[in-house]
């Protein structure tokens, strides 16, 4: 298994700057990550059967959330060991200690997601996303628009310029590590196997560091939560709007963006308060 530090610093740091993403190879024992795969699908299999899944959040256009427990411990025991913690250190040494592990659950028959930045311009941190199963064009490779970490885009101006031409797709072998920049533009692709595509992730500085054990959250137990739609009424009639008509969503984020800078003034209102 080659070394994560055989990255150099200065690469890791061009990279993420330039591209606002680097790919590191052969990282995570596989054979750890199918057995963490499996108590994944386990459970997930489990609280369909129990009805206990909840409907809308996601679940329509088939992106899921999921906090994966202590289960899911040793991935970031074998990035520290292998040196990926190091590089996110040497890069941003005030958010390495702020780690909080997510993991995006991808379902069969899944939707292309919108592109999108993970929270505010102004609120920078890194996620390492952690590939638990091959990855590819067919199961949901993430698609991502290098170089859009570098400055702030309003919607109107990211349609008018075309940047989706930047689409640039990142096959991932079970192990490899994607770090990326929140600010980096990216969305989830479809998964078009019978199977659910799992990818994991940890990020660094999203929320505050507060002294906890980030993996005992929930009892340290695998839980599935919804991402970005919500599950009411109105979310679940927004969401199959979303699926039936993704243009009609565009068309939103078009007209609102000309009126303002959701995800930049308003994330340096918050700080005045905060």
């Amino acid at each position: 298994m080659e070394h994560a530090l055989d990255v150099d610093v200065a690469e890791f740091a061009a990279a993420l700057d330039h591209d606002g993403y680097i790919v590191i190879r052969d990282v995570v024992s596989r054979e750890h990550l199918e057995a963490f795969r499996v108590d994944l699908l386990s459970e997930f299999d489990q609280l369909a059967d129990d009805g206990l899944l909840f409907e809308g959040g996601g679940s329509y256009s088939g992106h899921l959330n999921c906090f994966p427990g202590e289960r899911a411990r040793f991935i970031y025991e074998e990035l520290e060991e292998q040196g990926v913690i190091d590089l996110v250190r040497s890069y941003r040494p005030d958010l390495v200690d702020a780690p909080r592990p997510t993991l995006n659950f991808n379902l069969p028959g899944s939707v292309p997601q919108h592109y999108h930045m993970d929270d505010a311009f102004l609120k920078e941190f890194l996620i390492c996303n952690v590939a638990v199963v091959d990855t590819d064009l067919v199961n949901g490779a993430i698609d991502l628009l290098p170089g859009t970490n570098r400055q702030y885009y309003e919607f109107w101006r990211y349609a008018l310029e075309r940047k989706y031409r930047l689409t640039t797709r990142v096959p991932m072998r079970a192990g490899d590590v994607l770090v990326r920049k929140s600010t980096l533009w990216h969305r989830g692709m479809p998964n078009r196997t019978s199977t659910p595509r799992p990818m994991m992730a940890i990020t660094f500085g999203e929320i505050p560091k507060n002294g906890r054990d980030p993996f005992l959250t929930n009892g340290g137990e695998i839980e599935f939560y919804p991402n970005w739609f919500r599950t009411s009424r109105i979310g679940k009639i927004r969401e199959k709007t979303f699926v039936r008509a993704p243009i009609t969503y565009s068309t939103y984020r078009f007209v609102t963006s000309l009126y303002g800078k959701r995800g930049y003034a308003s994330w340096s209102r918050l700080a005045k308060h905060t």
